[in-house]
């Protein structure tokens, strides 16, 4: 009996604090290559939070959102950036204390100990390289066009992936239509087996895996040469949208401002989310900046508030040059609204523009997981080549070529819709877990130089916001319990949430929480639980398949079980 309670102890086995800022010189000066290089400082930092955040959301949901919420959208970003927000907040008080690589990882292995970490690394798997996928995929649509544009036309079997014709041919036979046309049918075959293969998104994720590998001085290099380039296409429009806006006096398409009310607005808090993630991606850098405890939160907290602003005043502009109702399955919002009105020139450059923030976000993003698996192979749960560092481009080598070829190689046969649910629950369920790693960590005095959230006692501010949140969904709760056998999973994770944060309501009350970081998780929950329930059963899959690699390697040669 006493030696099971000693092996489910392990799991939970922690890291202190003074260990993992120990470990950081050690590593500097024993790994092969020595360590990462400090070139990082505040602008390189918000400016790389500001091109994971800015790309795909603003050149393609923004057109569903606004469709669903009208000008009123607004409120939606408004929305997801505060819950962000509160995500920003505790990701920064992490950061501050521990200037490591590893994100999240790091932090679950502070405040909840080892197979929750383990956990949280898996799952982050689905945020940088199923995220990139998705990414990927959107560049490929949107490079396609510019060169159709062009004149340049690609084979429709080298632009799009296998399982996404697939789907679109199956669609088409259920619903009795002609697949004579259809890619599925018009492929060449091998084995007869259609060849279908999303070509651009492989070359383009090749060509970023080979500029993180080549070193993190010439990726903040591009990358913020492509962040000034975005804002500057972005000021750009909001400039000429409003002076046409103005000039042509179309401010009647911002009436009704909330065609469709609140619920309107927020159908579209999921898919905004997805446009949202990324500013975390700037924490797996903490080993690579030059002042990490100063630099580090003020970067994230940075890049969420230009992001925002941003986000606010695209959506004011597409809005009022073109009425929402137009905006129905527009998968290019941006440069819809400009040919709309007869701009088809500037349109085209919003098109160029689109495939500039994608490449910004991947390579953000593929930065980002290599260091990751990088921490997890210096605590032992991965092997040890996943943290050798290239000795001349000072990189995590083998681990920014392997992430490099899982997306590459995904990219070329995947449909993105699965992906994209994937991608937000992995997200939200690291940002939940950081969130509530915060309420563990010892309340430190404010020091000089340093980042720490302002405790704000939740005691009871909490606890009623739970009771009106309650009353506010008291319809839907009900309708659950009375039909919970007949209604499906969706609201049987709708009453699980009401669960949670009323259990989440009561240890606040008791222990005193901070209101902040018990915020982001509440919201997160929230957000996580809206995710169609098919994706949770991919999610739990996945989730199975992480403890299996942990339970046959990571745990027994963890560090930690030496």
């Amino acid at each position: 009996m006493t030696n099971k309670f000693i092996e489910v102890t392990n799991i939970f086995r922690k890291k202190s604090i003074q260990d993992i800022t120990h470990e950081i010189s050690v590593h500097a000066s024993n790994e092969e290559g020595g360590g990462l290089k400090k070139v990082l400082n505040v602008k390189d930092l918000t400016l790389m939070g500001v091109a994971a955040v800015i790309g795909g959301g603003i050149f393609t949901t923004i057109g569903s959102a606004a469709f669903n919420g009208g000008p009123g959208v607004i409120f939606l970003f408004i929305i997801t950036a505060i819950t962000c927000g509160f995500c920003a907040l505790c990701y920064a008080e992490f950061a501050s204390r521990i200037p490591v690589a590893g994100s999240a990882y790091t932090y679950s292995y502070v405040s909840f100990g080892e197979v929750v970490a383990w956990i949280i690394g898996w799952a982050l798997i689905l945020e940088y390289a199923i995220g990139n996928i998705v990414v990927a995929i959107s560049w490929s649509a949107y490079f396609n066009n510019i060169l159709i544009a062009m004149g340049v036309h690609l084979p429709d079997w080298l632009t799009v992936g296998y399982q996404t014709a697939y789907l679109k041919y199956q669609s088409v036979l259920v619903s009795g239509g002609s697949v004579e046309d259809l890619v599925y049918t018009q492929a060449p075959r091998i084995l007869g087996i259609p060849l279908i293969v999303n070509l651009p998104g492989f070359v383009i994720v090749v060509l970023i895996t080979v500029l993180a590998y080549i070193g993190i001085r010439e990726s903040k290099k591009t990358a913020n040469a492509m962040v000034m380039v975005k804002i500057a296409v972005l000021l750009l429009v909001a400039l000429v949208g409003l002076w046409f806006i103005l000039f042509n006096d179309t401010t009647s398409n911002w009436t009704p401002f909330l065609p469709n009310g609140m619920s309107g607005v927020l159908k579209g808090v999921s898919a905004v989310f997805f446009a949202y993630i990324g500013f975390d991606a700037v924490s797996t850098t903490a080993e690579e900046c030059s002042n990490p405890q100063r630099d580090l939160p003020k970067g994230m907290i940075y890049s969420l508030i230009i992001c925002t602003i941003i986000y606010i005043v695209t959506a004011l502009v597409i809005t009022g040059l073109v009425k929402y109702t137009e905006f129905e399955n527009v998968t290019d919002p941006l440069a819809f609204v400009f040919e709309k009105i007869n701009m088809q020139k500037f349109g085209f450059f919003i098109s160029l523009s689109a495939v500039l923030a994608a490449t910004s976000v991947l390579l953000v993003f593929q930065l980002g997981q290599p260091r990751i698996w990088m921490a997890m192979s210096r605590d032992g749960l991965l092997p040890p080549v996943f943290s050798k560092v290239n000795p001349r481009f000072k990189t995590p080598g083998f681990s920014t070529f392997l992430a490099g070829a899982l997306v590459a190689i995904l990219v070329l046969f995947i449909d993105d819709k699965l992906m994209t649910d994937l991608t937000s629950i992995g997200t939200l369920f690291a940002f939940v877990l950081v969130s509530g790693g915060v309420l563990l960590l010892p309340r430190l005095e404010k020091q000089k130089g340093k980042f720490s959230i302002p405790y704000i006692n939740a005691q009871f501010i909490f606890p009623i916001l739970y009771i009106l949140t309650v009353y506010f969904f008291r319809e839907r709760f009900t309708n659950a319990l009375v039909n919970l056998g007949d209604d499906g999973y969706q609201e049987v994770l709708f009453l699980i949430f009401i669960l949670l944060t009323g259990l989440l309501s009561v240890k606040t009350f008791i222990q005193k929480y901070s209101l902040i970081p018990v915020l982001g998780v509440a919201s997160c929950l929230y957000l996580m639980v809206e995710i169609p329930a098919k994706s949770w059963v991919v999610f739990f899959g996945w989730m199975l398949l992480g403890l299996t690699i942990y339970f046959a390697y990571g745990k027994q040669h963890s560090r930690l079980n030496k």
